[in-house]
């Protein structure tokens, strides 16, 4: 490609309503250009790289027996209404009517028309297992979308889904596409970890999260440092600290006028924070579906982990407790609150930590007071429900008992899931098995983000000049730069020869024959991240060689011919 015959429009200002660096970097480099809140077109080197993460992705799906279809983006409200989804989706889900004033969706992922492909297309046992994939635009309706491509409302998603006779089948399956999308991601030379996760408005049994590392990451991963643990910090189990120390201290009451929060209360008491415990005032729901008032205990250094409170019994829709609620059922105001002898009976849920504490710090429930030296069995009953619902931290004990939690950042670019048989069964899909009877299939699901992972990769490999990209995703893997202020013909024709031996060795090379000074082209080809820049100039013709500089390299060098094919792994 010349480039003084292809669209590139960088810029040297750092656009205002950027906030990450991807998107900063995608701006500057013209990779993207903002249509509307979360609506971008991709600019042609934009797409370059696009199609570059497509290309990988496809290879390895079709490797590994997956089969490419394309399903409609459009999809009709029947369809959802099938899996209750339609409501339950929630805003996320863009509804649109046609003239007819009919009832669709922009499809945000595609459970449900898969399903019905497969309920006309799969009549037979001999037809499993298969699995059916697409790249395709997708559209989930962000409530604030920002940082870009990487939580835009429209996107690249590659999403799969396979259908089986058994659950090992569709284990073996789910093995099969972890595997796969781990040689998808280290083929593009992306530093990622797979993580327990949870499922989500997906749904299902079981589910991994594929996470690039990148300190700007949205999403906390809890790691071991003494094996391959990991964990999504929603799912992540935090280990019971081990057994309980005596009693030690007396039952007092201490005066807390303004300290509402732990850290104060810890600060005025001159005790460590983990001394203290937090209560977190909830409203569930009782087996009869009647509210249910509960105080969530986690110690004062710790924070509630939302997912793993609400898979308790009764609190799957819960709610925080209104002020008048609290005031109600403990008889004082947020802040001072805790399980001792509260005003009304209710329902006391401790985490681990909170359930090993012992001489430790509550709320009163008197406005102005807290408890210290509070124990268990002694100042209050023993907790009668203990579970893990605090979010993993740094310096755990990792939960498979091998070494210690670590937390990392990291973005979210692939999920795989067993759906087991949520949707079969909703829109009842059924096939004869090997007796002559109708059967549910069991499904598995398994998403990429495409486009996403081009954000993700900018915000792992980047300096100051601007992107460096792995090899294989890079808009071209070389560039040869025409430094010819005299328009010497010879300088043209050998930087043009150049360019096409690279191409024809393999080397999928550019020729920046725009005529900017040096200093100029230099600063674009380091911007839009190419990974090898060759410089072919009249001082360089005259000694027989070219400058050559790797994109991450602090000098250039000066090659010839033969060194520099070995260098972009060619031979001469």
């Amino acid at each position: 490609m010349r480039l003084s015959q292809f669209h590139l429009h960088t810029s040297k200002e750092t656009p205002a309503e950027a906030e990450i660096v991807s998107h900063k970097l995608m701006l500057k480099a013209g990779m993207i250009r903002k249509l509307a809140a979360g609506l971008y077109t991709w600019s042609p080197l934009g797409l370059r790289v696009l199609r570059k993460v497509e290309r990988a992705v496809r290879e390895e799906m079709d490797a590994a027996g997956a089969i490419e279809v394309l399903m409609p983006s459009v999809q009709p409200k029947e369809l959802w209404e099938e899996t209750g989804r339609w409501e339950k989706f929630g805003g996320q889900l863009l509804k649109i009517q046609d003239r007819k004033e009919a009832w669709y969706c922009y499809g945000p992922t595609a459970e449900e028309v898969i399903t019905d492909f497969a309920r006309t297309e799969l009549a037979s046992y001999k037809q499993l297992p298969v699995n059916f994939y697409q790249v395709q635009t997708k559209f989930r309706d962000e409530i604030r979308p920002r940082f870009g491509v990487m939580r835009a409302r429209e996107f690249l998603m590659k999403d799969a889904y396979s259908f089986h006779v058994s659950d090992e089948d569709l284990g073996r399956e789910y093995r099969n596409m972890y595997d796969t999308y781990g040689r998808i991601f280290t083929r593009l030379g992306l530093k990622f970890r797979a993580v327990f996760a949870d499922t989500g408005a997906i749904g299902g049994s079981a589910s991994h999260e594929f996470h690039v590392l990148a300190d700007s990451g949205e999403d906390a991963i809890a790691f071991s440092d003494g094996s391959d643990y990991a964990a999504n910090v929603e799912l992540a189990e935090a280990v019971s600290p081990g057994p309980r120390p005596a009693a030690a201290e007396a039952l007092r009451r201490v005066d807390t006028p303004t300290q509402k929060t732990c850290e104060d209360v810890a600060a005025l008491l001159g005790i460590a924070l983990q001394r203290t415990v937090k209560s977190v005032a909830i409203v569930g729901a009782d087996g009869e579906g009647q509210p249910q008032f509960a105080l969530a205990l986690v110690r004062g250094d710790h924070t509630v982990n939302e997912i793993k409170l609400s898979k308790l019994a009764g609190l799957g829709e819960y709610r925080l407790a209104t002020e008048a609620e609290i005031l109600e059922h403990l008889g004082a105001n947020p802040g001072f609150l805790g399980p001792v002898a509260p005003a009304k009976p209710i329902r006391v849920i401790a985490d681990r930590s909170v359930a090993a504490l012992a001489d430790f710090v509550v709320g009163a429930n008197d406005n102005g007071y807290h408890l210290a030296g509070v124990n268990w069995g002694r100042d209050l009953a023993e907790p009668g429900e203990v579970a893990d619902i605090r979010n993993a931290v740094a310096g755990d004990p990792s939960p498979d008992g091998q070494g210690t939690l670590g937390i990392a950042r990291g973005i979210e670019v692939g999920h795989v899931f067993q759906l087991g048989r949520k949707y079969a069964e909703a829109m009842k899909l059924t096939v004869l098995d090997e007796t002559g009877k109708a059967a549910t299939p069991a499904m598995g699901c398994y998403g990429i983000g495409v486009s996403r992972i081009v954000a993700a990769a900018i915000e792992q490999n980047h300096d100051e000049a601007g992107i460096c990209w792995p090899e294989a995703m890079a808009p071209w893997a070389a560039v040869v730069c025409v430094i010819n202020p005299k328009n010497d013909a010879a300088v043209a024709e050998a930087a043009l020869a150049l360019y096409r031996d690279l191409n024809a060795a393999g080397v999928e090379t550019a020729l920046d024959d725009r005529g900017l000074r040096p200093g100029a082209m230099f600063a674009d080809m380091e911007l839009i991240g190419v990974p090898h820049r060759i410089v072919v100039s009249e001082r360089g013709l005259a000694a027989g060689t070219y400058e050559y500089r790797q994109r991450r390299a602090a000098e250039a060098e000066n090659l010839d011919r033969e060194r520099l094919f070995q260098r972009l792994g060619q031979p001469a």
